[in-house]
């Protein structure tokens, strides 16, 4: 689903990312950890077009994201609240996205439902804009935003940020459940290695720009090594050059 060649992208001197190759496969649930300034953002808005690489390239479904913008059809994407629309009522921008993609009202309707208990009876008929709202219910309107339309790819970048703890255990269970449910490709961002653990089978590991290591964690086996390297600060061994498949 996602093929990264030689990317590489640069902020004055600062490199914030440097992948030689990555690939991660339709249905696979990838975790991104990392330190601030790891890279996992720029890393984000790169696969999304978002930000112009130096170089290299970065494929979609097989298509290259800066020559063509088909990739969107089946992407959905959070990254922060600059993606909303904040001017509109949360209805109202659901129907907006529902609408881009070809859906009806209704059809939007029926497929907020799964998301009563996520929107805590905070987000809809409250009668406000989404400027209006906290940053937990902006990131709720955004994340439910980007699974409307049932992407095949979807790309939250921390997405636990801002939320409760109730609201972080469900959409860590809405997360798995719609992976399994539409075989979709997801990867999330979180400085939070418990919640990246408890939800993603893979995981890789970025410092400086940089893939350090891509493990395989089943059964949460990564947990202990990423415990490790992030509260000792040992280095952890460097991955083959093509870390494209888990341990």
């Amino acid at each position: 689903m996602i093929q990264i060649s030689n990317l590489q992208k640069n902020f004055g001197e600062k490199c914030a990312v440097d992948i030689e190759q990555y690939h991660i496969g339709q249905g696979e649930m990838v975790g991104l950890v990392g330190n601030n300034g790891a890279g996992k953002t720029t890393l984000f808005r790169l696969i999304l077009d978002l930000l112009e690489a130096d170089r290299g390239e970065v494929l979609v479904g097989g298509i290259d994201v800066s020559k063509s913008e088909e990739w969107k059809n089946y992407t959905g994407a959070f990254i922060d609240d600059g993606f909303l629309i904040d001017y509109l009522t949360p209805e109202e921008y659901f129907h907006f996205i529902g609408k881009m993609y070809g859906l009806k009202k209704d059809e939007v309707d029926a497929r907020l439902l799964p998301f009563e208990r996520f929107m805590s009876g905070e987000v809809l008929g409250q009668k406000k804009y989404i400027r209006n709202f906290s940053a937990g219910n902006k990131q709720k309107i955004g994340i439910i935003s980007a699974m409307l339309h049932y992407p095949s790819l979807l790309i939250l970048d921390e997405p636990f940020n801002f939320l409760d703890p109730s609201s972080q255990s469900v959409i860590k269970q809405l997360l798995r459940h719609y992976n399994e449910e539409h075989g979709a490709t997801v990867m999330i961002s979180s400085h939070n290695l418990n919640h990246t653990v408890d939800v993603c089978p893979r995981i890789a590991l970025m410092e400086n720009g940089r893939l350090l290591r891509d493990l395989d964690n089943a059964n949460n086996s990564a947990e202990k090594e990423l415990e490790d390297y992030f509260n000792i600060g040992e280095s952890l061994p460097q991955a083959p050059e093509e870390a494209g498949t888990p341990a």
